[in-house]
């Protein structure tokens, strides 16, 4: 038994390959692996995923059992609640977003929930995925107001119990958004608003939200692939086209990761993307970390030169020569405030500006953490250049920087921001003739 799952897991890391390296697969089945099991993710999942990607749905969960991950589920049933709402004659009415359920609305949201749930835990049990139905016990709640909202829950508590002999038994738990008081009595709780519950009594790595666009938008309907809020929150809810749910959608991200350790992540994607965007540092839609500040200086003794060493080696997985804080003038210095990631600047060439290291932990790789760094570096820098060797892992990243790139026997050339001609061959040579300051 223990050589078949072990098979299967080789077998699925090789499939994975396709979308990535092996040693990012590894490293984040690895990182996964070592969590305590309801530490993993929670899985929020709208009612239109329901009705219009089950299978896809299904399959990636079942794919995440089968590599030994056991997420937490938990759903909505927004539009089949309107769809069986408006056929028993109940016109929708919601307050302040939330909706408003009377006595006779809320015997059909417990069956639409029941219906749902169940569907889910039948689709995945047909796919030999092991998964349980949790339609209560989770949720201690109190009436909201029921002079407004009608039989609508406030979260009071959440009970852990159910979705951890789920978890015991390695099946997925299929949570739906119903609470109870202490009477007995079922009411509807906003599946957002118990998601958000579920997630700060669990505190788990990961928040996945899928959706059918598949992660945010920016204003060219484009996939914002990171966020890191600490840098970037500011400039996003500046921007003319974050607005409406969007702006509360990252107001809500946002507030939820605040209480949330700082490892822990939000993955906006679509369910055929999930595993991508688990297990690959590109990703697949948008993921959003509290992150830490980026912070830039100007000298070597306004940083940690033995933590920016460290960083530096264990990014390259090679030594410094030993001078190369001597050898090496900064002009400019960008460290994570963590020493997660740097960027060392230098002035070559006359006045052009030079990316000497760029240097990220594995650990942080796939943060988004590297980008927030490069986002503040840019913004300071309109003209650069640097090089990289050929086979680099980032080199696919900064081919999408570039303005252009140039190769050479040993190197890869990149600039941008820089238009003549004799310019870009002065970077050039200047690459070719530079020595190099990690020991192979």
């Amino acid at each position: 038994m223990i050589d078949a799952h072990k098979n299967l897991r080789q077998t699925i890391v090789r499939l994975l390959s396709s979308m990535a390296s092996a040693r990012e697969i590894q490293q984040y089945l690895k990182r996964f692996s070592e969590l305590d099991a309801k530490r993993f993710a929670v899985v929020k999942v709208g009612g239109a995923i329901l009705r219009d990607e089950l299978p896809e749905l299904a399959s990636s969960l079942g794919f995440l059992q089968q590599v030994g991950l056991t997420p937490i589920v938990i759903h909505g049933a927004g539009p089949q609640l309107d769809e069986q709402l408006a056929e028993a004659g109940i016109e929708k009415q919601t307050v302040d977003g939330l909706r408003v359920t009377s006595p006779r609305a809320l015997g059909i949201v417990r069956r639409v929930f029941q219906q749902q749930n169940l569907r889910l835990v039948e689709a995945l049990q047909a796919m030999d995925t092991r998964a349980t139905s949790v339609l209560s016990g989770v949720f201690s709640a109190a009436y909201l107001d029921r002079a407004t909202w009608g039989m609508v829950g406030r979260v009071e508590r959440v009970d852990l119990s159910p979705i951890e002999a789920s978890l015991r038994a390695q099946s997925i738990p299929v949570v739906a958004s119903l609470g109870e008081t202490e009477e007995g009595q079922i009411l509807n709780v906003n599946a957002d608003i118990a998601a958000s519950e579920l997630v700060r009594a669990l505190q788990p790595y990961k928040i996945i939200f899928l959706t059918g666009t598949g992660g945010l938008l920016d204003g060219e309907g484009q996939i914002i692939d990171s966020i890191n809020l600490s840098t970037d929150y500011r400039r996003l809810m500046d921007q003319p086209w974050v607005s409406g749910g969007m702006r509360l959608k990252i107001q809500q991200i946002a507030d939820l990761l605040e209480a949330l350790p700082l490892t822990s992540s939000v993955s906006i994607t679509r369910p055929a993307e999930l595993a991508k965007e688990l297990f690959t540092h590109k990703g697949s839609g948008t993921l959003v970390r509290r992150g830490e500040k980026v912070l830039a200086y100007d000298r070597w003794s306004d940083v940690d030169t033995h933590r920016l060493r460290a960083l530096i080696e264990s990014s390259f997985g090679r030594s410094l020569v030993p001078d190369y804080f001597e050898r090496t003038h900064p002009c400019r210095l960008y460290v994570s405030e963590n020493y997660r990631a740097a960027m060392i600047l230098t002035r070559e060439e006359g006045r052009l500006t030079y990316l000497d290291k760029f240097a990220v932990l594995d650990e942080a790789q796939g943060e988004g953490l590297g980008r927030a760094v490069w986002q503040v570096m840019r913004a300071e820098n309109p003209r650069l250049f640097w090089r990289s060797r050929h086979g680099n892992a980032i080199n696919p990243f900064y081919d999408a920087e570039a303005d252009g790139s140039w190769k050479q026997a040993r190197w890869k050339v990149y600039w941008y921001g820089i238009d003549e001609m004799a310019t870009v061959e002065r970077c050039v040579d200047h690459c070719a003739r530079r020595p190099a300051t990690l020991v192979d």
